[in-house]
């Protein structure tokens, strides 16, 4: 067993310095909470099977600590690829070291990952690491049997089964051994050994990997394709004004209030927040014909059965597409509910390739990476979603192109591509760019405008492409519980702590719906199973930026308030007048929130009435 760990600030020591960057000197640093899933499940795979867990990281001198806390968990021993020429290795330069050192310490059997890591979360490393090993890959492994593991380590082909947590909801596969799994955070007990512990490992059990072991690069900053410009501030003030009087008093001044910063109505606050020196882009021409040979190619991933993101994604391209000069392309795969020709023509589409014959994530990017070697596109759009990601870091490191994950926003710099991708729970943004001819972007559902449709476009020409089928990962039955692009779209959005049961969400309705809000949870209610993964906003859940967020029975923690630190008001409602959340609001209301939703939602129907 292999375990791929990382380590990254604690989410509360993180602070800011006045030139925007993060402030690294004296920072506390952790263990990655989805990687500490991996740690736990490796070494028990290793102990039940009689095998070895050896675990690796790639970072300075200081995540040592990290390599230490695997083996005191139980771990076999650490390899730590440490080497300043290693300094400022994107995701696909970190895949490439990790995948050289993966080589020359195994084989392996099975090699874990977390998730994504909290500090960037964009989930490459895993799908890259597996195309530069030829493995399958699978992610968000929620259940993962370890008598399933035992029977295909003994036996050839023989595939394991695994439940998946994805973008919303539940998928069961199987997979063929060897392969990479990232792991979900609710898979098993986490690695956690306290500095004692820690400090007890001995150092024969730890061995460093420098570039010279590693062999012929470029490794470091010279082997990653992509390139990090600005960095903004995104500064969300919180007016933190917390009411006193009777619920009534305050119920009716947080009406007011909440009137008064324009949080009731839609015109009045835009959703995305941008930081002041963010510059609006423009469209310049209209783009190419379709028939032009040498126009450059804004292509689009088209995820089956995500119609809407397709949507924002083709319209994003034509964008793009009209600043140079070119012509959006878009990558179909049959048999998904794909968009029809006409549908992708409104969207913004000139040219289709349909891929058939599979909808498995490793064979729809093998056929992408030689579609891509064939017609030399400028730019890739694809969705930040768990296919979308699969299919882009594969892509990328096929092609071995410049790959910026979960972007917000994209313009068009001197002909090139800039995407502005945020980091550390939306507390920064960095303007990043690709130094690849292929130029690749995955985008978060609901992150970029949908555009209207365009009116009788011209027809769209459709090319179809077979896919070869590996048969390493089969999916054996897809349960949504959710949409993941409703929540990320949301001008509103409730969201509940443990304060509230799920029996008494019926009481959070008429509120709801006079606001026209949907409803979202902490970490602690999804890991009650009273709401689903994709409802769960946070450090380790989704980040979001409503009009108006109102919290109800929450704490108010910094792991659960940083998904919201875009939204354009914050309301608290809490009984506890020195809660947490209180610090994180705009209007504060002291109170049961059993007395207050009634009351609010009459208030804002008197409102809405006046209005």
């Amino acid at each position: 067993m292999a375990a791929l760990i990382k380590q990254i600030p604690e989410g509360e020591s993180m602070t800011l310095g006045p030139d925007g960057r993060l402030v690294r000197a004296g920072l506390a640093l952790e263990m990655n909470a989805f990687c500490r899933r991996a740690v736990s499940k490796g070494v028990e795979l290793a102990q039940a099977s009689g095998g070895s867990c050896t675990v690796f990281t790639l970072g300075p001198s200081s995540a040592e600590d990290v390599l230490r806390e695997a083996v005191a968990w139980g771990a076999d021993r650490g390899v730590h690829l440490c080497d300043p020429v290693l300094a400022g290795s994107d995701t696909l330069a970190t895949a490439r070291a990790l995948a050289e050192a993966l080589r020359q310490q195994g084989p392996f059997d099975l090699i874990l990952a977390g998730r994504n890591s909290l500090d960037g979360e964009t989930g490459q490393v895993g799908p890259e690491v597996a195309q530069l090993l030829d493995l399958p890959f699978a992610t968000g492994v929620r259940t993962l049997e370890t008598a399933d593991v035992l029977a295909a380590l003994e036996e050839p082909r023989h595939p394991v089964p695994a439940e998946l947590e994805i973008d919303d909801g539940r998928q069961d596969i199987e997979i063929e051994l060897p392969a990479v799994l990232s792991v979900a955070e609710r898979l098993c007990e986490p690695c956690k050994v306290e500095p004692e512990g820690r400090a007890a490992v001995g150092a024969d059990l730890l061995s460093v990997v420098t570039v010279d072991d590693l062999g012929q690069g470029p490794w470091g900053e010279a082997g990653s394709p992509t390139r990090v410009g600005a960095v903004r501030t995104m500064v969300h003030e919180r007016a933190q004004q917390v009411l006193r009087g009777s619920i009534e008093e305050q119920v009716t001044t947080a009406v007011e209030e909440l009137a008064s910063r324009g949080a009731l109505t839609a015109a009045a606050t835009p959703r995305k927040t941008q930081s002041a020196d963010t510059k609006p882009t423009t469209t310049l021409t209209t783009p190419a014909s379709p028939h032009s040979a040498e126009a450059p190619i804004v292509a689009v991933v088209i995820e089956p059965g995500r119609p809407a993101a397709a949507r924002e994604l083709l319209g994003a391209a034509h964008t793009l597409a009209s600043e140079i000069g070119g012509i959006v392309h878009a990558l179909c795969v049959e048999g998904g509910g794909d968009m029809t020709p006409p549908e992708l023509a409104r969207a913004g589409a000139q040219a289709a390739t349909v891929f058939t014959g599979s909808t498995i994530a490793e064979d729809v990017a093998e056929g992408l990476a030689i579609w891509i070697h064939e017609t030399k596109p400028w730019a890739l759009l694809a969705p930040s979603t768990v296919f979308g990601r699969e299919v882009a870091g594969r892509v990328a490191a096929a092609t071995n192109a410049g790959l910026v994950g979960d972007a917000i926003a994209l313009h068009v710099h001197d002909g090139r591509l800039v995407a502005a991708k945020p980091a550390f729970a939306g507390a920064l943004v960095a303007d990043i760019t690709c130094t690849s001819p292929l130029q690749m972007v995955t985008i978060r559902p609901g992150a970029l405008a949908e555009p209207a449709p365009r009116s009788n476009p011209p027809p769209v020409p459709v090319e179809i492409k077979a896919l070869s089928r590996r048969d390493r990962v089969r999916v054996i039955n897809e349960r949504r519980n959710d949409d993941v692009e409703t929540l990320a779209r949301a001008a509103v959005v409730i969201g509940v702590g443990a304060g509230v049961s799920p029996d008494e969400y019926e009481l959070l309705s008429p509120l709801a719906a006079l606001l026209g809000a949907e409803l979202a949870a902490t970490r602690k209610v999804t890991d009650k199973g009273w709401a689903p993964r994709a409802r769960q906003i946070g450090i380790t859940g989704r980040a979001l930026s409503p009009r108006l967020y109102v919290a109800i029975g929450l704490s108010g923690k910094f792991n659960h308030m940083v998904g919201v630190r875009a939204a354009g008001t914050i309301l608290a409602i809490n009984q506890d007048p020195d809660a947490l959340v209180f610090g994180h609001c705009d209007v504060g209301i002291v109170g049961d929130w059993r007395q207050v939703v009634p009351l609010l939602a009459d208030a804002l129907q008197r409102q809405a009435a006046r209005a």
